[in-house]
């Protein structure tokens, strides 16, 4: 045990998704930024919706600050079942990460029919959990489906943290997506990771097209930050636009 070095780069997926609601990272509180993030998501969109919902549970404290900042009611739509294992992405087989998150997540037909629901969730990694819960939502008789999503697009697979069992690019929806849109995942990622550029736009709607949203928007880096309260050089924020000191 030593004291820590001047320089630090601190996780910033650690606020999105992996910490616990009650757990703090150099004095900010997970659940508070959370709900920092959704609230300035909610003050900023122009969507019409009926109510917010947020995906359990890392999705909840973000959905809590949306529906404050854009002034329409939280319901819970979707309820967590909670033997099963504590994260859907933990197994290595895809048929059974498919399996435990069907188990999950149990949506409540009696909140969801004929609403234009808006559901909050942490990110979008492989996409398999959001295409599965959305195709139930809609058979369970949603009118619209918006989804937003706590954090910028994952572009760039993270060296130290496994989002996923294989760790390759590839893995994740937004490479698959560039590859088709380019011939090569690699190609013009800076472009793909910079909000509001054509080939960003693109990405987006090619994404929330896929999922058969009504609208889809991820939070920007600069609000994510900002909700976090660290200067940008002390958070990592390299899954994102692929910055980093390591």
């Amino acid at each position: 045990m030593r004291k820590p070095n001047e320089e630090m780069q601190i996780c910033s997926f650690l606020w999105v998704y992996y910490g616990f609601p009650t757990s703090c990272y150099e004095g900010r509180n997970v659940e508070d930024v959370r709900f920092s993030s959704g609230l300035k998501m909610g003050q900023k969109d122009t969507s019409e919706v009926d109510c917010a919902c947020g995906i359990p549970d890392s999705g909840v404290g973000m959905v809590l600050g949306y529906a404050e900042g854009k002034g329409v009611p939280y319901h819970r739509a979707i309820s967590k079942y909670t033997p099963t294992w504590p994260r859907s992405f933990t197994p290595s087989k895809q048929e059974m990460r498919s399996l435990v998150a069907k188990m999950k997540l149990i949506p409540n037909r009696a909140m969801l029919e004929g609403k234009r629901l808006l559901f909050c969730d942490d990110s979008i990694v492989r996409g398999t959990q959001l295409r599965d819960n959305v195709k139930v939502l809609y058979e369970y008789g949603a009118k619209e489906v918006h989804v937003r999503i706590a954090c910028p697009p994952l572009i760039y697979s993270c060296p130290f943290v496994g989002f996923t069992a294989s760790k390759g690019d590839l893995e994740l929806i937004t490479r698959r997506v560039i590859k088709e849109l380019e011939g090569d995942e690699n190609k013009k990622l800076e472009k793909y990771a910079t909000t509001g550029s054509p080939e960003y736009e693109r990405m987006v709607d090619v994404i929330r097209e896929r999922f058969g949203l009504s609208s889809l928007k991820f939070n920007t880096l600069e609000t994510l930050v900002e909700a976090i309260g660290l200067p940008k050089c002390k958070v990592c924020t390299h899954c994102f636009d692929g910055s980093s000191h390591f």
